[in-house]
C-alpha cells in the first residue's frame, strides 16, 4: 500500500472522490434533468397542441427535431468556448438563454414560428450536454467515468418520469387566465432553468486546483492521477484538434451517437400520443410514459458500474444498442398494449444504458482541446440523429396510421450503431494509470 503522509492512498482516493461527486454531482443533475424536460416537453403539448394549431403528425415530428438543427450548428464553438472560459459562466448563459427561449414556445401561433423557436431553443442549448461530458473528464479519473455518467444520466429517467406526471397536470390548467394548457407547460417548465443560470455561476468551480472545498492532499492527489492519466493516453497518441475533426474513429463513433439519438428522440417526442392512442387519459398517459424510464434509470446505472469493474467498453455499448432495437424491432408483430408496453420497457432499458458506455471511447481517446472539439463533434453531428427520429416517426404515422411502423424504422439506428462498436474494439492503455517512474501500466478500477 502506498503511503501519502498520514493517509492511505486507497483511502484518500475514496474520500477524493466521493467528495468531488458529493460536490458536482446534485446540481449538474439537477441542470440536466430541466435541460431534458425543457427539450422533451413538447411531447406532453403534443397531446393538446397539435389540435389548437392544426399541426399534423409530420409537422410536429419535423418541429421537434429541428431543435437538433440548432444544436448542431452551434455545437462544436460553443464547447470551445467552455474549454476557453470555462464551465461556471458558460454553462450559466446556456441554462438562462436557453430557459426564456423555452417560455416563447408558449405564443407559438402556426408551423413556421413554431419551427423558429424550436431552431432557436437548439442553438441556445447547444454546448451544454458535451460541455458536462467535457468538464466531467477534467474531474473523473477514467475509471470512474461510466458509472458517473451513468449517476448523471439518470437525469434523463428522472426527468421523463417526474415531467410526464407533471406536464400532463398541466395541460389541465386550460383556460386560466385566458391562456391554454399546453402554454403554461411551456412559461412554468422554463422559469427553473433561469434560476439555476445564477445558482451555476455563483457555486461551480471550474477545475480541481481551484477547489477550495477539498483538502490540500486531496486536490494534489486529483490533479496527479487526472495528470498522470493525460500523458499516459498523450504517449500513445496525441491528437490535435484539426486530426481529431478528421479521425474516421471520431467519424464512426459519431455514427454511433447518431443512430441512439435517432430512435430515443424518435421514441421519447411519440410515447405520449402512441400511450395515448391505446385509449388512456391525459393522467393515465403521464403515469404510464413514466415506466419505461424508471426500469431505463435503472439500467443505465448499473450497466455503467459493470462496466468500469470489467473495464470493457465496446461490448457493453453494443450490447445495449442491440437490445434497444430488439425492443423496438419487435413492436411491428405487437397488437396489446400491455405486450408493446413491456416491449418498450426492455428498448428503453437497452437506450438508456448506451451512453454511459460509450462516452467512455471518446473521452479515453481524446485531451484538451482536442476533447473539447471531438466530444462536441460526437454530439453535434449525433444530435442530427435526434432531428431524424422524430421526423420519420410522424412521416411514417402520417403514411401509414402505425405507430409501430416508425418505431422499426427509427430502430435501425441502434441496430447500425451496435454493429459499428462491435468492429471498432478499444484500446484499454488508454484507460491505464502508470506511476510516476514506472514503465508498466497497470489498469486501475478505482474500487
Amino acid at each position: 500500500m502506498t503511503w501519502t503522509g498520514a493517509v492511505p492512498v486507497d483511502r484518500l482516493e475514496r474520500e477524493t472522490m466521493m467528495r468531488v461527486a458529493g460536490r458536482l454531482l446534485p446540481l449538474l443533475m439537477i441542470c440536466y434533468f430541466i435541460a431534458y424536460l425543457d427539450r422533451v416537453n413538447v411531447g406532453f403539448a403534443a397531446l393538446t397542441m397539435n389540435k389548437a394549431l392544426g399541426f399534423s403528425a409530420a409537422v410536429f415530428g419535423l418541429g421537434g427535431g429541428i431543435f437538433f438543427v440548432g444544436y448542431f450548428l452551434f455545437e462544436v464553438p460553443s464547447n470551445l468556448i467552455l474549454s476557453k472560459v470555462g464551465a461556471r459562466s458558460w454553462i450559466a448563459r446556456i441554462l438562462t438563454s436557453w430557459g426564456l427561449i423555452s417560455a416563447l414556445t408558449a405564443f407559438v401561433w402556426n408551423e413556421w414560428s413554431f419551427y423558429a423557436v424550436r431552431f432557436l431553443l437548439g442553438l441556445a442549448e447547444a454546448g451544454f450536454y458535451p460541455g458536462i461530458i467535457l468538464y466531467l473528464t477534467w474531474w473523473f479519473p477514467s475509471a470512474y467515468r461510466s458509472r458517473i455518467i451513468g449517476v448523471f444520466m439518470t437525469a434523463i429517467p428522472i426527468s421523463v418520469i417526474t415531467g410526464s406526471i407533471v406536464s400532463s397536470q398541466m395541460l389541465r390548467l386550460d383556460g386560466w387566465l385566458g391562456m391554454a394548457g399546453w402554454q403554461w407547460l411551456f412559461i412554468i417548465e422554463a422559469i427553473p432553468a433561469v434560476i439555476l443560470g445564477f445558482l451555476v455561476w455563483f457555486y461551480l468551480t471550474d477545475t480541481p486546483e481551484h477547489a477550495r472545498w477539498l483538502r490540500a492532499d486531496q486536490r494534489e492527489w486529483l490533479m496527479l492521477r487526472l495528470a498522470t492519466e493525460r500523458e499516459q493516453r498523450e504517449a500513445i497518441r496525441h491528437y490535435a484538434l484539426g486530426e481529431t475533426l478528421r479521425n474516421p474513429r471520431v467519424w464512426l463513433l459519431t455514427l454511433v451517437y447518431f443512430g441512439q439519438n435517432m430512435s430515443g428522440y424518435g421514441l421519447v417526442l411519440f410515447l405520449p400520443q402512441i400511450i395515448n392512442k391505446f385509449g388512456a387519459s391525459l393522467s393515465e398517459t403521464g403515469l404510464i410514459t413514466a415506466i419505461p424510464y424508471v426500469f431505463g434509470g435503472i439500467a443505465m446505472v448499473l450497466w455503467g458500474l459493470h462496466s468500469d469493474r470489467t473495464g470493457e467498453r465496446p461490448k457493453h455499448a453494443a450490447a445495449s444498442c442491440l437490445v434497444a432495437f430488439a425492443g423496438l424491432a419487435v413492436c411491428i408483430f405487437i397488437d396489446n398494449p400491455i405486450i408493446m408496453m413491456t416491449a418498450l420497457v426492455v428498448a428503453q432499458m437497452g437506450q438508456s444504458s448506451i451512453a454511459p458506455t460509450f462516452w467512455t471511447l471518446p473521452t479515453a481517446m481524446l485531451s484538451g482541446t482536442a476533447a473539447a472539439g471531438g466530444i462536441a463533434l460526437i454530439n453535434a453531428v449525433g444530435n442530427l440523429g435526434g432531428f431524424l427520429g422524430p421526423y420519420l416517426m410522424g412521416v411514417v404515422k402520417d403514411s401509414t396510421g402505425s405507430f409501430s411502423l416508425g418505431l422499426l424504422t427509427i430502430a435501425t439506428g441502434t441496430l447500425v450503431g451496435g454493429l459499428v462498436l462491435l468492429a471498432l474494439g478499444h484500446d484499454r492503455r488508454l484507460e491505464t494509470t502508470v506511476p510516476h517512474g514506472s514503465t508498466h501500466p497497470s489498469v486501475s478500477t478505482g474500487e
